[in-house]
């Protein structure tokens, strides 16, 4: 019994020792000191407190050593899931995938952990089906930068049919079709012309939208190989909403494939 509380001592001390580490901006001693109280909370059976220390730790080393992070992170991972608590470890994984994007810009990684991450928010219950979607929309961004095509429209189309329904979430139904279209259209003309079809037989709104429209006159430009009526249109789009990075380089994508575009711009 006495060597319990010396451990639980040494617990206390260590994260004391963390948070007056953090206070002096120490990232690397404070991450130290957590993962050390987290060991020792494991000594003493406490998974919740040692999971939550290792994602102290976590949070500290974010700041100074992003893998030593990640290795934290996992670690409260690990004992969230032994007890069941797949939300929590969800909200985790997306912690890691962040940190591949933004420092250590591993993009399959990043995929990795955001699937992870919507997997485990799928099996809970439906107020966690936004940041179900969100995750599933993170992995089809990048699986289409990746030119990983089918697999970003089998999720554009699978995001876009489960809000099309939703009051509040169906004005973001066609921004989904849009994508999942471009998608298509990198492929195959062909195949973003049915595809265009099917999403305005599902969804009638989105015959009326902007991107619908877009779509019908890239199409036509791209069926003409006419590069001046395919950038017309765009900048005809961008004039009104701004198009951001992702839509940029899948518009480009489709544009080089008109006849003697080359690197071709959207300008």
């Amino acid at each position: 019994f006495r060597g319990n509380t010396r451990v639980e001592e040494a617990c206390e001390m260590y994260t004391r020792a963390a948070n007056m580490f953090k206070i002096a901006k120490n990232w690397s001693a404070a991450g130290n000191a957590f993962c050390q109280a987290a060991k020792l909370h494991m000594q003493l059976q406490s998974k919740h407190d040692s999971a939550t220390s290792f994602v102290d730790a976590g949070n500290a080393y974010k700041k100074a050593d992003p893998q030593e992070a990640i290795n934290c992170l996992n670690a409260a991972i690990d004992i969230y899931t032994d007890m069941g608590r797949f939300t929590i470890a969800a909200k985790h994984h997306i912690t890691i995938a962040e940190i591949y994007e933004a420092e250590l810009v591993d993009i399959e990684k990043a995929i990795a952990h955001y699937e992870q991450a919507a997997d485990y928010y799928k099996g809970e219950e439906s107020n966690r089906q936004v940041a179900f979607g969100k995750c599933l929309l993170k992995v089809a961004a990048y699986a289409a930068q990746l030119e990983q095509y089918q697999k970003a429209i089998e999720i554009y189309e699978q995001v876009g049919t489960n809000t099309m329904d939703n009051p509040l979430l169906k004005y973001s139904a066609k921004e989904y079709f849009f994508k999942a279209a471009l998608c298509h259209f990198i492929v195959d003309e062909l195949n973003a012309k049915l595809a265009l079809e099917k999403y305005e037989e599902m969804f009638p709104a989105f015959t009326d939208s902007r991107e619908c429209k877009l779509l019908k006159k890239l199409l036509e430009a791209h069926e003409e190989q006419n590069s001046e009526a395919y950038t017309e249109a765009v900048k005809e789009f961008d004039s009104i909403s701004r198009l951001d990075q992702w839509l940029t380089t899948m518009l480009l994508r489709i544009k080089k494939s008109i006849q003697g575009e080359g690197d071709g711009d959207l300008k």
